[in-house]
Parts: C-alpha cells; structure tokens; sequence
C-alpha cells in the first residue's frame, strides 16, 4: 500500500486519539439519532462499548497499510463478524454503521477532511465491515444458545460452582472458553471457561469467583437460581494439548477450570502424555478442587499434581502428599512461579499451559522465560 495512503489513515488515528472517548461518544450520538432502533441491541452503560469500538478502530487505520500484517487482520474481523451474529446485527445494521462511522470521522478531522481522505478511509473501513459481514454470513451452527441453571452451589463467600443444561450441544473445545449473558445483566457478554469438556448431553459447569467492582461475577455468585437461562454464544481460545511432549500446566485460582477440562478430556485417552499441574492460590482454603484432583490423580497414573499457596496462615495447613507421592501439598511462601522453578526440574522441553488472572499469567510467563523457557512452547489466552 502506498505511502500517501498509509500517511492519511495514520494522520486520520492520530486525530482520533486527541479525545478518544469523546469522539465514541459523539459516534453513538450519532448513530442512534439516525437509528434508534439500534439502541436496544447495546447495554445501558456504554464506557466498555465505546472502549472496545475505539481499540477496533485504530487497529484497523494502522494495520490496513501494512500488507505483512493483513493475515491477521482479515482473522481479526473474521472472528469479530462471528462474535457479532448474538447481538443480531444485520446487513442493513452494517451500512447504518458505516455511514454513520464515516460522517463522524469527517466532523472530528474538520477543515482536513478531503476527496483524498474520504477515499482511503472508506476503503479501510469497507473492508472491515465487508469482512465482518461475510464472516458472519458464513460461520457454521448457531448464533447463541440457551442453558438452564440446573445446580449452583456456593464454595465460600466469594466462589460459586455454576451447572447448567443446555438443549443442545455446544460447539465448543475443550480448554475454550465462551461468550455468557445472565438475565440479570442482559445485552452484557463475559468470558467463562467451563470446567468440563462438551459432551452430547449438553452439560456445562462454570467455576465463578466475585471479583472486585465485578457485576457480572458477583450477580453470579449472590443471585444465580436454579432455572435461570443463560444464553450462551461464540467459543475462543487456542488450548490444546500437544500429546507429543509432557506438558506444564499452571493454573491460579479459578484459571484450574480450562485445564481441569482438558484433563478430563486426556483420562478418556490412551496416548494422554505426562502432566505435571502446579495448582495456586492465595491461602489453602481457596484450593476448592481438591478433592477432585485427587480422585484424578488416583486413576490417572500420567498426572502429577503439586498446589501452592502464597499464604499459609489457616492453621491446618501443612506439607503432605498422597500415597502415590503425585499429589502434594506444598508450604511454599511465593507464587507459583517459584513453586515451578523451585521445583529441581528441567521445564524446557515440556509444552507449557498457563491460566489465570492477567497479573498472574504475566508474571508467571515473564519468569519463566527469564529461566529458559522457550516462549514458543507456552500457550495461554489474550490477558
């Protein structure tokens, strides 16, 4: 792409970045006025819908002139036309957008604004929505699904164990996780990752920790019945086990439940590899799946399970492992990362499995490659 092209479309971002929020704000403004109808298709509050419009955007203007780059690009909207399909957008919804999308650009770039600059933009902006739409168009199975809270029992103060029915079986991996709207909060879409793997009964089971200033999470946690409806949409993620090599898994706090679900997956196969899963958490009693560790590892002779604590304040609390000597209790004061490297072995050709809060993955990774571990070997999802 040309030089005067890539100039406009960073020229157009760098104008747009002076008051992001302002610019989102008067798009919507917009939008709405000319469509109202499309306001019910967007939640109340609209401070994360206009954040993640404006990230949408300036990935465009500065990816588009970069053709190395299109690849993954052209994957990006794909998977946004596809993650789209369970708010019911339509065809006329996309030239509503794009119109309207066109004219604010137009306004906030003011005397600027030209023959030459309508051109490049619409182009770009063309390409988006025409990705989006066809990828929508195409994607297999449907928009959204439904499932019915069957059991919700709470584990302590802050975590609950959510099973729900779903009519149908869902499309979905295991180690993914899904796009979830509870009825309390509609047109507002999560991401959980069940904790067991599909199967043809449609069952699913989603461990919940209330976060702090959390709506979702703590709706889930305090106000969830038996009989809710969930409606349930796209699946993402990318982890998988590669059964070739022994793998590292790391989980923290409720991040164990993609991993307990791809290690359900493995005890029903025969070529399941070794699995070495360093579970932990703040202080012992929010280790809450113990219990079903154990029972795995009793049956599984390929698994090794070693949880870690950074506090070990509860006064039960001590070392202790089971007869096996592949489930043990560790009084390590640290992360998990010390508990790993601690632990007098040679990670480096093992495939490395990491889920949890965003700090954590962060920080476990940033150590671990310090240490020599190949960054190629480790896979976790977008933090």
């Amino acid at each position: 792409m040309g030089t005067h092209t890539r100039h406009a479309l960073l020229q157009v971002r760098d104008v747009l970045n002076a008051d992001p929020d302002r610019f989102t704000s008067n798009f919507y403004l917009r939008l709405f006025a000319t469509n109202p109808e499309l306001r019910e298709l967007f939640p109340a509050n609209m401070g994360h819908q206009r954040a993640m419009l404006f990230r949408v955007i300036e990935y465009v203007l500065e990816t588009v002139p970069d053709r190395d780059n299109h690849p993954r690009l052209l994957e990006f909207l794909g998977q946004l036309g596809r993650d789209h399909r369970k708010y019911g957008v339509t065809e006329e919804n996309y030239h509503q957008f794009f119109a309207a999308l066109m004219r604010e650009i137009a306004v906030t770039m003011g005397d600027r604004w030209d023959e030459d600059f309508a051109n490049v933009v619409s182009q770009a902006f063309m390409l988006t929505t025409g990705v989006m739409r066809g990828a929508a168009h195409s994607a297999p199975g449907p928009a959204t699904w439904q499932a019915v809270v069957a059991e919700k029992y709470r584990l302590s103060r802050d975590l609950a164990v959510v099973r729900l029915k779903a009519a149908q079986p869902l499309t979905f991996a295991a180690g993914q996780y899904l796009e979830v709207q509870i009825p309390q909060w509609p047109r507002i879409w999560r991401h959980f990752s069940p904790s067991i793997p599909p199967n043809p009964d449609g069952e699913l089971e989603f461990h919940v920790r209330a976060v702090p200033g959390g709506s979702i999470s703590n709706s889930i946690v305090t106000e969830t019945q038996v009989g809710d409806v969930w409606q349930l949409a796209q699946s993402h993620g990318t982890l998988t086990v590669d059964t070739d090599r022994d793998v590292l898994m790391i989980a923290g706090g409720t991040g164990l439940a993609p991993l307990r679900a791809l290690l359900i997956e493995l005890s029903f196969r025969a070529d399941a590899p070794a699995v070495h899963l360093f579970y932990g958490a703040r202080y012992p009693a929010d280790l809450y799946d113990l219990s079903r560790l154990w029972r795995m590892v009793a049956t599984n002779p390929w698994l090794t399970v070693t949880t870690v604590v950074e506090d070990d304040t509860d006064p039960w609390w001590s070392t202790a492992s089971d007869e096996s000597g592949r489930i043990t209790l560790e009084r390590v004061q640290g992360q998990l990362a010390d508990a790993v490297l601690g632990y007098g072995r040679d990670w480096t050709q093992h495939q490395v499995l990491l889920a949890g809060s965003p700090e954590m993955i962060a920080n476990t990774r940033r150590r671990l490659l310090i240490a020599g571990l190949p960054a190629s070997k480790m896979q976790h999802d977008p933090v």
